[in-house]
């Protein structure tokens, strides 16, 4: 399923070589792309997200495995999201930071943040070793309308969150810490301060990528209910995780 009413028949879509999974270990992933990147614009790029695509730098794909369909495509529902209690100490904790919203370029204290970020959070896993031109490529390009928010502790940098904008919400491009501050759950404050500017600026959607039940590494995003998947070609809400912090 993907749209299909001018500009989208100009579209065209094709299918990567397989590769290994990022998230399941043993597996072989294939992804559909969108091509060519100069048609896909705001207007475009908003179907193609309530369509499951995402987009990585200038490219906008989703997961096309002939023999799994782990990955969900989901967003949080603005409006009827409630943080929980651990939600709430999160977000005093973290009161003092200030963020303030930038264009996509090149800084080398968010470089340097990037990197001290990749080597404790994802070590060995390629990215781990990107230079320059790889991080700009990955996060500093964009065709839609994409905002740089930075947030600091006085004039300490804390943290990073790349954000794009589409007609009926935000979607969490990436976000990207300083992995010493492990007891100020940064990762969570950065949803729901997305969760927040959504809100603010009458969204209806935060959108978070893709959902996979067998990895731990996406269980967080079941912890912004009422989230709604992308199953079976319609958005409908899942089941949240049962939560003691509620």
């Amino acid at each position: 399923m993907y749209p299909t009413e001018p500009p989208f028949q100009r579209i065209q879509f094709y299918l990567t070589a397989h590769y290994d999974c990022s998230y399941l270990p043993g597996r072989r992933s294939r992804s559909q792309v969108a091509t060519p990147t100069h048609l896909i614009d705001g207007h475009a790029y908003s179907a193609l997200i309530r369509a499951g695509f995402r987009r990585s730098g200038q490219f906008t794909y989703r997961p096309h495995c002939e023999h799994c369909h782990a990955c969900v495509p989901v967003r949080v529902d603005v409006a009827g999201f409630v943080p929980n209690r651990t939600q709430r100490r999160c977000l005093k904790r973290n009161r003092n930071l200030a963020a303030r919203f930038l264009p996509l370029d090149f800084r080398e204290d968010h470089y340097a943040l990037y990197r001290s970020y990749l080597g404790s959070r994802h070590a060995g896993g390629g990215m781990d070793r990107d230079g320059p031109d790889q991080y700009t490529q990955f996060l500093l390009s964009s065709n839609v309308d994409t905002v740089m928010v930075e947030f600091r502790d006085g004039d300490t940098l804390a943290m990073v969150s790349l954000i794009d904008q589409i007609e009926d919400g935000l979607s969490a491009v990436y976000t990207f810490f300083d992995p010493a501050r492990t007891q100020d759950s940064l990762g969570v404050y950065g949803v729901l301060w997305q969760v927040e500017l959504a809100k603010r600026l009458e969204l209806p959607y935060l959108y978070l990528g893709y959902w996979i039940a067998e990895s731990r590494k996406m269980a967080y995003k079941k912890q912004y209910p009422p989230l709604q998947g992308l199953i079976d070609g319609r958005w409908q809400v899942m089941e949240p995780e049962c939560d003691a912090g509620a």
